[in-house]
Formats: C-alpha cells, structure tokens, sequence
C-alpha cells in the first residue's frame, strides 16, 4: 500500500541526485488558462524516470544488489537505472526496443549499463528482461508497476504543491502509469481539490482503453511519435492507482503532439520528446477543462533524436498552418509557373520546393502538375493564397 510517507523519503533520498526542477509560466500555449510548465525534460538523464529508478535501487537489500540489476524500458527508465546502479557499485542490465532512439541508447550506455536491444516495442523488451532476470537471478527494477518507483515519481506532485500552492490542475502523460500515479496519490493526498488529469497518444491508448473497460487491456500494437509511452498494457498498480485518484484521462493525436514540440521549442525554448509533450497538447487543445485555471503540465522528458525532432517540427509546422502544400492542374503552356508564383509572393507566401510534372496519368495530355510547398503564416493565410489562386483561374487539386 502507497504511503505519503514512502513519497517524503523518496524526496529525502533524492537531494543531491534529482533536480527540482522548475515551474515555469507558458503564457501563449492556451489564451484561456493560466498554464505552467513542470519541467522534467531538464531532469538529470532528461527525464523524470531517474527518480523512480534511483529511489527504488537506493531501497534494494544487499542481497539484492550483489546480484545486479536488470530492467526493460523504451529508453528513459534505462537512463535512471543505469545512473542509480553505477552510482550504487552495481551492475546494470538494461533491454531496450531495437528502435529507441539512438540518443536514448547511447546515453544509457554512458551512464555504465550493459544495453541489450530487443526486436519490437517496450512490451517485447520487457519479456526479454524478465527473462534473462529468471536465468541469471538478476534483480527486476519495474519502469513503472512497483511502488518504490511510484514513490520515486511522486515526488514531483510535493514538488508542484509546494512550489505552486494555488495550483487547480495538473496534466500528466501515461505510458505504463507510473507517473500519473505517483503524482496523483501525492496531490490527492495533499490538496483533494486539485484535478489531476492523464494524457496518452492515439496511437498507444492502453490505459484510456483500460478505465473505458474497467479492466486492463492489452493493446495489439502501438504506433507514435511519443515512444516513451508506447506502452500494450497499463500496470497493475498504477491501474487501480489511476482508477482512484485520477479525474480523467484523455488521449491527442500525433498532429497535436506533433504541434505540442514545436510550441515549447519556439515560445518557451525547451526540448520535448513525443511523450514530454503530450500534456501541453492536451491544454493547447482543450482536451481537458482548463479554461480560467492555473493548470501545471508535466513536461516529463527531453530525450529525443536530432532527427526525430526535426520529423516532429515539420509535421507541427503543417499542423499550425506554417507550412503547406498546393498541387496545382496547369496547361502546360509558357508563363504558367511565372503566373502561379507571382500570386503567391503578392500574398506573402515563401516557395520552399517546386516539382513540375508532365503527362501525368491524372492530367490531359497538354497539361502538367505543379506541386509547391509554401512556408505561410497560419491556416487563413494558407487559405488567402489559394483563394487568389482560383479568382485567377488556377486549377488547385489540393
């Protein structure tokens, strides 16, 4: 049984080895609250999870730690794990999905494990783990169903009820649950009156599934930009944690998650990866009833690749209207492109590509397809620009 109690020892083990990171005040991200960011993503390890991880190794008898640790995680966990036992003289063991992103493999490596990449997602990693944990006695650190490491994370909950007593909401992102519910109980147990909600991606909605059901379920497949909770089947603790002590959870699509990166990049400067983000995209999008609160947004992770940032700026760019494409049916005749373009600098529009195609299977034979990405300002802008392209007789296809 969770007790109040085990969360103040987490925090006492804690000083000196997790930050408390900063609450800090997103003014643009939802015109109509008053919306905070807890930010994890400046964690240790750049993320959250190292608390859980570490509080739950600084717990384990001497037997425990003489046989070394093991643990499976899409990649965060890992980085915890890893720190907490080199810090601690023990081995550690971690299995990873073969498709974490590289900076999360090699970081967990830095910090002293011994990395095993497994084929598939979080749910296969953490088969191997238990696997190898019965053949060689190792001991299993749980990323998120154990309730040392829910201490661990609730942590973060005294964190934001002693920094910010006048809080009424806070939004937390679910993969396995750990989180949430560390951070629910805390807050519950401390101010009753404030609203916790949950956030997963659609493309991994175990536990939204779960609550619907009443019972765990377990996904098939999972498929998002947010693979730190790209998680099958909700814990077993965290699940009946989540049932008691959470208001709500709601799941974004990966276009909001997607716009959720950009927005921290750009207003507030701060890396998110996927799953940090899924928070801020629930109060950007009114997914949950934040309209008139002071709301705090759990940012819970910065561990995302260059290159995986980059596919999430883009895809935020389109989803904010920032970046569009037109293809156009033209004659293929000359000044066509010359027409077209002038149009769309008259109305501010900034060409990124062209590609010009003739004789097509979808044009006649005297005509051509021009496909033009534009950098644009917002959605009405994107708008603007084809308006004035069809008063000038222009054929847009889409």
């Amino acid at each position: 049984m969770l007790e109040l109690s085990e969360i103040y020892n987490a925090s006492r083990v804690l000083k000196g080895v997790a930050r408390r990171t900063p609450i800090m005040f997103a003014s643009r991200l939802n015109e109509e609250a008053k919306v905070y960011l807890k930010c994890e993503n400046l964690q240790n390890t750049g993320s959250f999870k190292l608390r859980g991880a570490y509080y739950k190794i600084s717990q384990l008898t001497d037997d425990e730690k003489s046989r070394g640790v093991i643990a499976c995680s899409a990649g965060n966990h890992a980085q915890g794990v890893a720190l907490g036992a080199t810090r601690n003289g023990i081995k550690s063991i971690i299995c990873l999905p073969a498709g974490a992103p590289l900076s999360k493999v090699e970081a967990t490596k830095g910090y002293g494990a011994e990395v095993c990449l497994v084929p598939g997602v979080y749910d296969d990693a953490y088969a191997k783990a238990v696997e190898l944990r019965d053949a060689n006695g190792y001991t299993f650190v749980h990323p998120f169903d154990d309730e040392k490491v829910i201490a661990g994370q609730g942590t973060i909950g005294l964190e934001i009820i002693e920094d910010m007593p006048d809080v009424e909401a806070v939004i937390v992102p679910i993969g396995g649950g750990g989180l949430i519910s560390g951070v629910a109980f805390a807050v519950k147990q401390l101010r009753p009156d404030v609203k916790v909600y949950g956030v997963q991606s659609e493309g991994a909605p175990s536990m939204f599934n779960s609550l619907k059901e009443g019972k765990r379920i377990h996904l098939d497949s999972v498929k998002t930009i947010a693979d730190g909770i790209a998680v099958k089947e909700p814990g077993e603790n965290t699940f009946n944690l989540i049932s008691q002590y959470v208001d709500e959870v709601v799941t974004v699509s990966e276009d909001e998650i997607a716009a959720a990166i950009l927005a921290l990049m750009e207003q507030k400067k701060l890396v998110s990866e996927g799953a940090g983000a899924v928070a801020v995209a629930a109060a950007m999008f009114n997914k949950v009833p934040v309209k008139g609160k002071n709301v705090v947004c759990v940012v819970s992770g910065g561990n995302i690749d260059v290159t995986a940032h980059n596919r999430a700026v883009r895809r935020g760019l389109v989803k904010a209207g920032r970046d569009c494409a037109i293809t156009l049916d033209l004659q293929d005749k000359p000044g066509q492109l010359a027409g077209v373009l002038s149009i769309v600098g008259e109305h501010g529009g900034n060409v990124l590509s062209i590609v010009h195609e003739r004789n097509t299977d979808n044009t006649d034979v005297n005509g051509c397809m021009l496909h033009l990405e534009l950098e644009t300002r917002n959605h009405e802008h994107i708008h603007e620009i084809k308006e004035a392209l069809k008063k000038a007789g222009y054929s847009i296809v889409h």
